[in-house]
């Protein structure tokens, strides 16, 4: 009997005599001889191969690639490439078919349904990548607290990789909508125009925070011109419109465009798309928000930095401040010099330190600044506006109090006049012409403290090239040194403005600023701040050549 002929169930070196448990496997097997024909086949495997019949031909009764594969593992000399495991389709199915090759050349095949696990293992891939290109893309986008940056940077990535086009439209900054359109390979455009949102299906609800519409909803042909960028090549095919969702207030909406020979964006490409959507939103809602506290931390910082000062009415003021953290501009340190309105009544200065550091104290700082301003008409009773002051301070909810210094300064010929008030502030220091230093006879209590507060005034008299000089704590406990633990201290201080005797004002200042920065090197310190209020050596021109702020002559 031939093998087309038909076989016994103990073929020729291959033991199937394994009784109804090779019939009734649960995977497909089928057994075929040298000459390519079929022995015998298994239940499953005749429903996988219905023409499959005992002495059928492989290359009409299976896939074109498990016949090449048993030639394969019949061909002389090939001991071990025709014993693997081949891999192929059978209509809707991924088969992974395994040899085992008898004595006499007849071949079992197992095949094995490979489809789920290949569908999970690429759905498992897909989502990797999509996950590291989500970790990807949340790092560019957070790279940039600009809006105009992470707008484009959001718009360019959809383009490249979700769609042809990308557009992202912001919300209406008044009547108009800031728009970025990118096509993929080109450049981001930037437009800001009056746009209707709703000649886009979904695009208003988008803006507004409401969940997409199916992308199947939206006529591409129907799209107006303004939605449809510059370079994108033939008819749109199809469209996505997703919303930003941000932190509390929509960030805008993103529409995404196929172009028509490209397939329709399918379910899982929404979901991405969305969630995509959701990552561009959060950067944007974080720029819009760093954005709008830079811009109030810039107003207030105007009314919270120490002034420029300068000369007023003959008399040199310069002031230098240095906070506690360099990558801060204020704190608890400040002063002020409020010019008289006119050179025969005095010019009022203060100096204070607030308890603490950085921004809970600066508040403090502007509360004290506004409310002494409110007093000046009292300026010309130094306790009296510290009795109003301290009344202000100890009702306030804040546990806190302050040090001040006050000066009320006055020219009067080659003379300057001052009186000097001290509420539990450091006394200020007095450089002669001669280098002696003196500390104004002054003291009082602190502010903000107790329902009830003193102080003694002090009268100075600054002669021509003479310096009072206005300072906090911050530069004398300054630690520094060679071991970075010795405090500057007032010997120091003394000793470093003896040697300014006779420089103006900014130079004192200057010089006390680079002594103390010095010192403490890199390590950490406390606010400082020093005014220094000079009596000038000569009069004062009050122009040159109608222009210059003027200058002194001898």
């Amino acid at each position: 009997m031939t093998t087309f002929e038909g076989s016994s169930r103990r073929s020729r070196g291959l033991d199937l005599d394994v009784g109804a448990s090779w019939a009734q496997a649960p995977y497909p097997a089928l057994i075929a001889d040298r000459a390519g024909g079929v022995v015998e086949v298994n239940a499953a495997a005749a429903a996988l191969f219905p023409n499959a019949l005992r002495g059928s031909r492989l290359d009409d009764v299976v896939p074109a690639w498990l016949a090449e594969a048993h030639r394969r593992a019949t061909e002389d000399g090939d001991t071990d490439g025709g014993k693997r495991a081949v891999r192929g389709r059978h209509d809707a199915l991924t088969l992974e078919a395994h040899p085992t090759v008898g004595d006499d050349g007849d071949v079992i095949w197992w095949l094995v349904d490979e489809t789920d696990r290949l569908l999970a293992e690429t759905t498992l891939r897909d989502e990797r990548e999509r996950t590291a290109f989500l970790a990807e893309v949340s790092t560019r986008l957070l790279a940039s607290l600009n809006v105009d940056r992470c707008m484009e940077v959001a718009v360019r990535i959809a383009a490249e990789h979700l769609a042809d086009a990308a557009l992202l439209v912001a919300p209406a900054a008044g009547k108009c909508h800031p728009v970025a359109a990118s096509v993929r390979g080109g450049s981001v455009v930037r437009t800001d125009g009056r746009i209707d949102p709703s000649a886009v299906p979904g695009l208003s609800e988008a803006l507004q925070g409401f969940p997409p519409v199916p992308s199947r909803w939206i006529d591409p042909s129907a799209l107006p011109d303004w939605a449809v960028p510059d370079g994108l090549e033939g008819a749109v095919g199809s469209v996505v419109v997703t919303p930003l969702p941000g932190h509390g207030v929509p960030a805008g909406a993103l529409i995404l465009l196929r172009r028509g020979e490209n397939a329709a964006f399918d379910a899982s490409e929404e979901v991405f798309a969305r969630v995509f959507a959701a990552r561009a939103g959060v950067a944007l809602s974080a720029a819009r928000l760093y954005t709008e506290q830079t811009s109030i931390t810039a107003t207030l910082m105007v009314e919270l930095l120490p002034p420029k000062l300068r000369h007023v009415h003959g008399v040199e003021f310069a002031g230098g401040y240095r906070a506690s953290r360099d990558t801060e501009r204020i704190g608890g340190d400040f002063y002020d010099v409020h010019p008289g309105a006119s050179s025969d009544q005095e010019t009022f200065a203060v100096l204070g330190d607030v308890c603490g550091k950085g921004l809970a104290a600066a508040v403090l700082t502007g509360k004290i600044r506004n409310t002494l301003q409110a007093l000046l008409p009292l300026a010309d009773d130094h306790e009296n506006l510290l009795r109003r002051l301290n009344g202000a301070l100890v009702n306030d909810r804040h546990a806190r109090y302050a040090t001040l210094v006050l000066a009320s300064v006055r020219r009067e010929g080659r003379a300057t006049r001052l009186r000097l008030t001290s509420a539990g502030h450091p006394r200020p220091l007095i450089v002669r012409c001669t280098g002696q230093v003196e500390e104004a006879d002054t003291s009082g209590t602190l502010i903000g403290a107790l329902p009830e507060v003193n102080a003694r005034t002090a009268q100075v008299d600054l002669r021509p090239g003479e310096t009072c000089l206005l300072y906090t704590d911050g530069i004398t406990e300054a630690r520094g040194g060679p071991l970075g633990d010795v405090m500057f201290g007032e010997d120091r201080l003394r000793a470093a403005l003896a040697e300014c005797a006779g420089l103006p004002a900014e130079a004192v200042v200057e010089r006390l600023q680079m002594l103390a920065s010095d010192w403490v090197g890199g390590g950490p310190h406390d606010d400082i701040a020093v005014v220094a209020i000079t009596a000038p050596h000569g009069t004062r021109l009050t122009t040159v050549d109608g222009h210059t702020p003027g200058r002194y002559t001898s």
